[in-house]
């Protein structure tokens, strides 16, 4: 479960990262559930990056797990929305 954790907090922050992001730049080339999907693939990319650059102590390593899913998500999330805008 220890080995678990740091990706569950990845993939809902990149979750909620992608949506906000997604949100605030009121894209509408991708409807929610591929936003979701995008930010949580880009929550676990983030937040793998950073937890590699970050400390190794647990609560050090968990919240850069959650910073790292919440910008990874929203990186992801808008590339895809400005991809799919381009698309069509």
């Amino acid at each position: 479960m220890e080995a678990l954790l740091p990706l569950i907090t990845q993939v809902i922050a990149g979750a909620v990262g992608g949506n906000a992001a997604s949100a605030a730049l009121k894209q509408t080339a991708i409807n929610v559930v591929a936003r979701t999907i995008a930010g949580a693939i880009g929550g676990i990319g983030g937040g793998m990056l950073l937890s590699m650059l970050g400390g190794e102590a647990a609560a050090t390593g968990l919240i850069a797990d959650g910073i790292g899913g919440l910008i990874g998500g929203g990186i992801l999330s808008t590339l895809a929305g400005l991809v799919m805008a381009k698309a069509r």
